[in-house]
């Protein structure tokens, strides 16, 4: 099932589960030591799958300057390369054009996943940067 919600709605167990997705992914497998957990979150809405009673599918959504963006897009390592990851970005392009109709989505996607996001119709802008000891491009739609 998937579900979206702002912050204020997430129950303590849906907060406690989206966290520990994260951390498990984005510091512990990925190798990283940065505040995975930001100011971000209050304010963003939060896109997830559940599957018995489990996340595991997640990405946030939120505003940011002139467009909006999403990111900690993350789907749990047991339940890759099954077409979660193309479904979570067709939730959170539903959202976007629902809460920001018309406006520039613009995204911070790791390099290695740039491929992923130009399926979607994302362009990249710039040059590629560490954020957080990774390499980072911008990319909008």
């Amino acid at each position: 099932m998937w579900s979206v919600k702002t912050f204020n709605e997430l129950t303590t167990s849906e907060l406690y589960a989206i966290y520990e997705l994260r951390v498990k992914t984005f510091v512990v497998e990925q190798h990283r030591v940065y505040q995975e957990v930001d100011a971000i979150d209050p304010t963003a809405l939060h896109v997830f799958k559940t599957i018995d009673g489990k996340i595991v599918a997640y990405a946030r959504v939120f505003q940011e300057d002139d467009h909006c963006s999403f990111g900690r897009v993350v789907v749990d390592r047991q339940l890759r390369g099954q077409h979660l990851g193309r479904q979570l970005i067709t939730q959170v392009l539903a959202v976007i054009a629902v809460k920001f109709a018309n406006e520039t989505i613009q995204i911070e996607a790791q390099t290695h996943v740039q491929s992923f996001y130009a399926y979607f119709g994302f362009k990249a802008i710039g040059e590629p940067f560490l954020f957080n000891h990774t390499p980072h491009i911008k990319m909008i739609a």
